[in-house]
């Protein structure tokens, strides 16, 4: 954050963010066994910061920081929830710079939900929220070049690939070229 600003901190969307197929629940603590079976899938491993290996002790401490996040200002972070309660996946405002009114969205969906446009939605849902309430003017996302799959959802979420950050240090001493793709407000 820059000098002199002063943060207030975040409140939960009110009403939730929703829509006919899913709703985002603020990120607790209670979420720890579900994000933890989620971190096990080899495909969240891969394309996302999540390290190989993740525990418990990971898992509390990446909810913890988006706990601390909705107090900062710096990043926001919600489950993604079937309308049945049913758990479906990961969505946030990874970095979020409310002074210079942007921010970066990260999303996982557990494989048994993939493929049912859930992603796409958590996106938009979190898009929506982040022009219309916190007053963002650009969003982006991070995509590993090689997950077409992402990159299909920000193509179904309106966003534009503006280019690739070439061999890009990501995690574990892994580099690899991510793609970044923006959606501004007036888009």
């Amino acid at each position: 954050m820059g000098f002199g600003i002063h943060v207030k901190p975040l409140r939960a969307p009110d009403p939730p963010l929703q829509d006919d197929a899913l709703r985002l629940e603020p990120l607790t603590q209670t979420h720890v066994p579900e994000l933890l079976a989620m971190a096990d899938d080899p495909d969240v491993v891969r394309f996302t910061r999540v390290p190989a290996g993740a525990d418990e002790t990971f898992v509390r401490g990446w909810i913890k920081r988006y706990e601390r996040g909705w107090d900062d200002g710096s990043r926001v972070g919600f489950a993604i929830r079937a309308r049945d309660g049913g758990f479906l996946g990961f969505a946030a405002i990874v970095d979020l710079d409310l002074e210079h009114r942007e921010g970066e969205i990260g999303y996982m969906v557990i494989p048994a939900a993939r493929g049912r446009g859930i992603a796409p939605r958590a996106v938009e849902l979190l898009t929506r929220w982040g022009f219309d309430e916190l007053g963002l003017l650009r969003l982006e996302l991070r995509i590993d070049v090689e997950n077409p799959a992402s990159e299909r959802v920000a193509e179904r979420s309106g966003y534009v690939r503006d280019g690739v950050l070439r061999n890009v240090h990501f995690k574990d001493g892994l580099r690899c070229d991510l793609a970044v793709w923006s959606r501004l407000s007036q888009d």
